[in-house]
C-alpha cells in the first residue's frame, strides 16, 4: 500500500516546520530572525506566566482568611506562609508577562524588589513570638520591627509591578491601580488599623482575578 508524502505513517497529515520564524531578511531590513527554539521558549514562558497568574488570587484569598481573625485548623502561620508562597509565585508570572512590555525594566525592578521582601518576611513570620533568629545578632524585640521592614520591601515591590501594569497598555490598567492601593492598605494595615488588612486583601484579590482572567486572553491556550 502506498503513503502518500504528504502523510505520517499513522496517516495524519505531516506538518513541517520551518527553521526559522520571520519573515525573509532585505538589505534593507535589520529585523533578527527567530529560532523556532526560541520561540518555543518564549511561548513556554507566557504560558508559565498566565497560569502563575491565578496564584495571585488564591494567595489574596488565604491572606484575607488570615485578617480575620477565626479559627483555622490547620493554624494561621500555615494559611500566612502558604498566602506569601502563592503572591510571590504570581509576582514572578506578572513579571515574566510584562517582559515583553515597555515597562519590562520597572516590573523587574519590582520584581528584584518584592523577593528581596519576601525571602525576609517568610522567615520572620515563622518565628515563635520573643525569639531570634540564630546566628543573625538580631535582638528579639528588634524581629517585629524587621518584619515590618521586610513588609514595606514587598509593599514597594507590589507598587513597581502595579506601576508597570498601568502603564504596560497590556492588560487593564485598573489592575494596577488595584494593585498599588492593595499594597499601600496592606502595608498600612501593618502597623495601623485592624480592617487595612483586609481591605487591601479584597483589593488583591480583585486586582489577581483582574489579571489572571484577561492574562489568559493574551494567548491562544495550549
Amino acid at each position: 500500500m502506498s503513503m502518500s508524502q504528504f502523510q505520517t505513517a499513522s496517516g495524519r497529515p505531516l506538518r513541517v516546520a520551518p527553521a526559522w520564524v520571520g519573515a525573509a531578511r532585505s538589505e534593507t531590513q535589520d529585523d533578527r530572525l527567530l529560532s523556532v527554539q526560541e520561540a518555543v521558549w518564549i511561548y513556554s514562558v507566557r504560558r508559565y506566566a498566565r497560569s502563575a497568574l491565578w496564584c495571585l488570587p488564591l494567595g489574596a484569598a488565604l491572606y484575607g482568611w488570615s485578617t480575620l481573625g477565626i479559627g483555622i485548623p490547620p493554624g494561621p502561620l500555615l494559611i500566612e506562609l502558604a498566602a506569601g508562597w502563592l503572591i510571590t509565585v504570581a509576582m514572578i508570572g506578572l513579571a515574566g508577562l510584562l517582559a515583553g512590555s515597555r515597562t519590562r525594566r520597572s516590573a523587574v525592578a519590582g520584581l528584584l524588589i518584592g523577593l528581596a521582601g519576601a525571602v525576609l518576611w517568610l522567615p520572620l513570620t515563622a518565628l515563635p513570638s520573643g525569639t531570634a533568629p540564630d546566628g543573625t545578632g538580631i535582638p528579639a524585640p528588634s524581629v517585629h520591627t524587621l518584619a515590618l521592614v521586610a513588609a514595606a520591601i514587598m509593599g514597594t515591590g507590589w507598587l513597581l509591578l502595579g506601576w508597570a501594569v498601568l502603564r504596560s497598555k497590556l492588560v487593564n490598567p485598573a489592575d494596577g491601580i488595584l494593585l498599588m492601593l492593595a499594597a499601600v492598605s496592606i502595608g498600612a494595615g501593618s502597623v495601623a488599623v485592624k480592617p487595612l488588612p483586609t481591605v487591601g486583601a479584597l483589593l488583591l484579590l480583585a486586582a489577581g482575578m483582574g489579571l489572571a482572567w484577561t492574562g489568559s486572553r493574551l494567548i491562544p491556550p495550549s
